[in-house]
């Protein structure tokens, strides 16, 4: 015959044999959830996104002027863990290279503070939108001073921000600009 307090030890870890399974059925539940109710969020502004959504366009593209009307666009970028880092950049179309800019908050050698830099520096491999288009293309920092100020110029030529920054008027954050080439 066994003890009243065995009887309750056992039933006790008879719920917690049954709890448990419910216990993790519910955190899965509740992870499957948030990544579905997130996946359609895309950057707005300031906020980073997740997975872009639009038409593949996996051809080369042979004249990038197209991009000349967009001032802001979505690039997507792929850390270790699976789930896309998104953000909104400003971008430049220049001698039919696309190339975009990521300002540091203080002084900083690539890849930086900035969370996407890093994740392109260990993967280059980033999922551009422009308009409702999503065209893949591998992140190239620029290194070279002379490719560096024609896109800086090209810059300030689109964007006013820009112009006031070249011209002194702003006073010029860091930054770094990045090419979006053809993936490899």
């Amino acid at each position: 015959m066994k003890s009243p307090v065995l009887l309750q030890a056992l039933s006790a870890t008879e719920s917690l044999t049954i709890k448990r399974p419910l216990q993790q059925l519910l955190v899965v539940i509740s992870i499957i959830l948030s990544v579905v109710f997130l996946s359609a969020c895309e950057p707005q502004d300031r906020s980073p996104g997740m997975w872009l959504s639009g038409e593949l366009v996996d051809s080369k593209i042979q004249d990038w002027s197209f991009t000349d009307e967009f001032n802001e666009v979505f690039v997507e970028t792929h850390p270790w863990y699976g789930i896309p880092f998104s953000v909104t950049v400003v971008m430049v179309n220049l001698d039919n290279a696309i190339y975009v800019p990521s300002i540091y908050a203080e002084q900083a050698d690539f890849p930086g503070t900035k969370y996407w830099n890093g994740v392109i520096d260990a993967n280059p491999d980033v999922v551009m939108k422009i308009g409702e288009k999503l065209y893949p293309r591998r992140a190239q920092l620029v290194t070279d001073k002379g490719e560096f100020e024609r896109v800086y110029e090209a810059m300030a030529e689109k964007y006013p921000f820009w112009r006031q920054v070249k011209d002194g008027t702003v006073e010029q954050p860091f930054f770094v600009l990045i090419r979006m080439d053809d993936p490899q």
